[in-house]
């Protein structure tokens, strides 16, 4: 697939992270903000959010989301921003226009669909929000949608509170929702010639992923089956962190060979009865389990049970911290880097999948409006048109 490109307006987390998997294959990532007004500091809202790393508009939350980027800053609450944006559209030939704003500003900013394909006929538009067009007001929060979503309800300990998730799961979702969609309106463009409006409601795409739980309801499942339960799985027994002579082990026993397996390892021959020789029979003794397990595991150093349940092929891990998780050798050759403006290199996470082609080294993320002038001048604007519309405060 030859690259394509992308305008975006884009800020907070669920787009920028989507159109950064559009970066990493190669392609142009146009970024779009909006102009400076009222008090608030232009653009983004999380260029302010974190550590200082570059500069004041380019802190440590917002840089890795849009490293291999550039930013642009119209006005499009002035018709002549309106006007420019058309006109990128077609001067660039766009392929991709992406926005996560709340939909009841689609029509007055002038970026609907209707709008936007009339102006570049065979443009996909692709829009995050927190519920769909169907409630246009609704802003799209990851912590709001993972408590509206049930998430928060299926986490944390049996007897604690609803807790969040360590990472912001229903933004990332969202975002490689909109990341597949696109590529398949991209298919189908192909094959049909036309374009496509798609529509990412954050809610619905998290729904989707209670496939464990949401549809035991209609199997009449007990309470406990679809709410919290720590670090065990509600169905494979044991699977769950058990303690260590030096930290933690997670094991997880996924069918009634992997328990005779178990067994079978000297250490944990204790563990065994007949009536824990299935799944159905450990979970009727799962706390008795669980304190059988960890009464073994607590008298031994965390490599030496690794070792042991490797050899007898029983999926388990020591607990990583972030930093470890970066210095693993499956995946430290696959991190993606950008470098700093003052020359030292940066790390960031690898591409979810393996592309042929795909960029593992990205240009820094761009400072707010770095690449307006040479945007428009691209799309045909002259010098003294360009000063006109940055002194009229359209563009910045």
């Amino acid at each position: 697939m030859r690259p394509r490109t992308v305008l975006s307006m884009e800020q907070a987390l669920s787009l920028p992270y989507a159109t950064l998997r559009f970066a990493q294959l190669g392609w142009r990532v146009i970024r779009l903000e909006s102009t400076p007004g009222g008090k608030g500091l232009p653009g983004d809202p999380n260029r302010y959010i974190g550590a200082r790393v570059a500069d004041d508009d380019r802190r440590s939350y917002f840089v890795a989301p849009n490293v291999g980027k550039q930013a642009i800053a119209l006005n499009l609450k002035d018709a002549r921003g309106q006007q420019l944006l058309q006109r990128l559209l077609q001067r660039l030939e766009v392929d991709v226009f992406c926005c996560n704003t709340v939909p009841s500003r689609y029509a007055a900013l002038g970026i609907d669909y209707a709008t936007l394909a009339a102006a570049r006929p065979g443009l996909i538009w692709a829009g995050i929000s927190a519920m769909g067009p169907q409630y246009p007001e609704a802003p799209g929060y990851d912590p709001v949608i993972q408590a509206m979503a049930g998430y928060m309800e299926v986490t944390g300990e049996r007897d604690g509170p609803p807790m969040l998730s360590g990472i912001p799961v229903i933004d990332l979702k969202a975002g490689d929702e909109l990341y597949a969609n696109v590529m398949r309106a991209l298919l189908e463009r192909h094959e049909t010639g036309q374009g496509q409006e798609i529509h990412v409601s954050m809610l619905q795409a998290a729904a989707s992923w209670l496939i464990t739980v949401l549809p035991l309801i209609d199997f009449g499942c007990r309470e406990d089956e679809i709410t919290r339960a720590g670090n065990e799985h509600r169905k494979f027994i044991p699977t769950n962190v058990y303690p260590a002579r030096d930290g933690f082990v997670y094991l997880a026993i996924g069918s009634d060979v992997q328990w005779r397996r178990l067994c079978a390892i000297p250490k944990f021959a204790s563990v065994d009865n007949a009536v824990r020789a299935t799944n159905e029979g450990r979970h009727a003794q799962r706390e008795s389990i669980h304190r059988d397990m960890a009464a073994v595991t607590v008298q031994h150093p965390v490599d030496v049970l690794l070792a042991d349940l490797a050899a007898a092929t029983i999926p388990a891990t020591r607990i990583h911290d972030i930093r470890q998780v970066r210095t693993l050798p499956q995946l430290v050759d696959k991190l993606t880097r950008t470098t700093l403006p003052d020359g030292r290199p940066l790390h960031m996470p690898p591409l979810a999948v393996d592309q042929p082609g795909a960029r593992t080294e990205l240009d820094f993320a761009p400072r707010y409006g770095e690449h307006t002038q040479r945007v428009l001048a691209e799309a045909g604007l002259d010098a003294a048109e360009i000063q006109a519309l940055a002194r009229d405060g359209v563009i910045a």
